[in-house]
C-alpha cells in the first residue's frame, strides 16, 4: 500500500508543479528559467524500454510540454535503494532525449539520514561523469510564517510545518498552516484529506491542540468536509474510518498521476472497499497495469 509520506508529496507536486523550481531555488540555489506558472506534470512513463521498471514516480516540466526549457525527475524515498542508483540515470537521460532540454533529479526523503544517503554520487563509470542526485527534506525549507505566502503555495507551507511547527514560531507557523489549508479548498480540494491527515500524523500533541486553538481564535471557515471531521471538539475524530478512505483516495489519485482514466465503477469500487489487504494487493498491480479495469483481473 503506497503511504502517505510517500505519496502525499507527488500528489503535491501534481496539484502544484511549481512547488518544484520553487523548491530548487530556494534549498539548491539552482539559477533555473523563470517561467514557473508554464511549469507542469507529465507522464512519468518512460515507453520504449520496460515500462514496468523504468516508471519514475514525477516528472515537471519547466515552460510547457511544446518547447520545455528544463525538466525535473522527482522521486520520493521513504529509505535509501541501491537499485535506484541504475535507475535514476536512466530517468534523467530518457528525459533530456525525449525534451532535448536540461534536466534535474530531485529526491524527496523524510528526514536528514535518507537524504545524506540518497544524495551520495553515483560514479557512472564514464570519465567525469558522476550524478549527484540533491536529496531534499522538510527541515532544508525555511518555517513558512507570513499568511500571504502561505496562501500562494499551500503545499509548501504544509511541508515547511512538518518540522517547525515545535520551533520558536511556532504559532505563526501554525496560523500560516491555517490559512493553507483554507486556501486548498479551491486549490486542491480533492487533495485536502489526504494532506490534512499527512499534515496531522507529523505533528506533535502539543502543536495539533495550538493548531485547534488558532482555527477557534480566528474562526477559521472551513466548508470543507475534511477539515470540519477533524476539529470537532478540539480532537481528531474518526481517524481509523477516515484512514482506510484516505488510503483509497490516495490510491486513486495515484493511477490517476500516471495518466491512468478511472471510471466511475472503478472509483466506486475501490471506494467501497474497507479491505486494507486488498487495497494493498491492488496496489501493488498498480505500478505495472496500462488501465485501471486490469487491477481486478
Amino acid at each position: 500500500m503506497p503511504t502517505s509520506q510517500h505519496e502525499v508529496p507527488l500528489q503535491m507536486v501534481r496539484d502544484q508543479p511549481q512547488l518544484i523550481p520553487t523548491i530548487l531555488r530556494t534549498v539548491f540555489g539552482l539559477d533555473l528559467p523563470g517561467d514557473d506558472e508554464k511549469a507542469m506534470a507529465t507522464s512519468e512513463a518512460f515507453t520504449g524500454l520496460n515500462p514496468a521498471e523504468l516508471r519514475c514516480d514525477a516528472t515537471i516540466l519547466l515552460g510547457g510540454p511544446e518547447k520545455p526549457s528544463h525538466g525535473v525527475i522527482v522521486e520520493s524515498q521513504r529509505r535509501f535503494d541501491m537499485d535506484k542508483t541504475y535507475s535514476w540515470p536512466a530517468y534523467l537521460a530518457l528525459l533530456r532525449e525525449r525534451h532535448k532540454c536540461p534536466v534535474t533529479l530531485l529526491v524527496f526523503c523524510p528526514n536528514p539520514t535518507v537524504a545524506r544517503a540518497c544524495a551520495e554520487p553515483i560514479d557512472l563509470g564514464h570519465p567525469e561523469w558522476v550524478l549527484r542526485p540533491l536529496a531534499f527534506h522538510p527541515g532544508m525549507l525555511p518555517a513558512v510564517t507570513d499568511p500571504a505566502q502561505a496562501g500562494e503555495c499551500p503545499q509548501l507551507t504544509l511541508l515547511s510545518a512538518t518540522v517547525h511547527a515545535d520551533g520558536p514560531d511556532a504559532e505563526a507557523v501554525l496560523t500560516s498552516v491555517a490559512t493553507a489549508i483554507a486556501a486548498l479548498q479551491g486549490k486542491a480540494a480533492e487533495s485536502g484529506p489526504l494532506y490534512y491527515d499527512y499534515l496531522l500524523d507529523q505533528l506533535s500533541e502539543a502543536a495539533r491542540k495550538l493548531l485547534e486553538e488558532i482555527v477557534k481564535t480566528a474562526d477559521y471557515e472551513w466548508k470543507s468536509d475534511f477539515a470540519k471531521a477533524h476539529r470537532a471538539e478540539g480532537r481528531v475524530e474518526g481517524r481509523v474510518e477516515g484512514r482506510v478512505e484516505g488510503e483509497a483516495k490516495m490510491f486513486l489519485l495515484m493511477l490517476e498521476g500516471r495518466g491512468i482514466t478511472v471510471s466511475n465503477s472503478v472509483r466506486e469500487r475501490v471506494m467501497n472497499c474497507t479491505d486494507t489487504d486488498q487495497l494493498e494487493r491492488w496496489a501493488k498491480r498498480a505500478g505495472a497495469i496500462e488501465k485501471a479495469e486490469d487491477l481486478f483481473d
